[in-house]
């Protein structure tokens, strides 16, 4: 019985010095990162927003971004766990494309790219494609009287290009930059 304890003891110890120097570059990689591992904060017009947690935005003259299964609440980041086969889940998602097509006109005949009508498993994700910004273009365009050329090179201007995976464009950023862009 003693050996065992003993055996248990030496795996603890040892798990130990290796989960701790596993949290340790973690946390020394996270420091190198441009914000320090901390969330990315912007001030705009008085108020405080975090860059990496999705914004709902509502109103038609704004770029809409991913929905969310949390209703945008950081607290409680979860995806939905309802899969492609889940009635509930489609039914969802029909309405989120029909509510779409009627929000922007003229795109009828184009496919809906799939996260501007699916939540991301956290629920939060601040990003859509560039082709989930085109795809609103015609409305942002016509609810600012702005030529669609112009949001065009907007949307190509804030688009971030990854080594590893594809481009993407944070919503927040892009919303600043259009309100920006029009006070100029």
């Amino acid at each position: 019985m003693k050996n065992h304890i003993i055996s248990a003891l030496r795996l603890t110890l040892v798990m130990l010095v290796i989960v701790g120097i596993y949290l340790g570059i973690v946390y020394a990689g996270a420091k190198i990162l441009p914000t320090q591992g901390n969330a990315e904060t912007i001030q705009y017009k008085g108020r405080k927003f975090y860059a990496n947690i999705g914004q709902e935005f509502k109103s038609p003259s704004y770029f809409h971004g991913r929905p969310s299964a949390v209703n945008y609440n950081a607290a409680g980041s979860a995806g939905s766990n309802k899969g492609p086969s889940n009635e509930e889940y489609l039914e969802t998602v029909r309405k989120r494309i029909d509510t779409l097509t009627m929000q922007n006109p003229g795109m009828k005949d184009i496919r809906v790219p799939v996260e501007l009508v699916t939540a991301s498993g956290s629920g939060l994700d601040p990003d859509i494609s560039p082709e989930g910004a085109l795809y609103q273009v015609k409305r942002i365009a016509k609810e600012r009287n702005l030529p669609a050329e112009q949001v065009e090179a907007l949307i190509r201007k804030q688009t971030e290009q990854s080594v590893f995976g594809p481009s993407k464009i944070n919503v927040l950023k892009l919303n600043i930059a259009l309100d920006e862009m029009q006070h100029h």
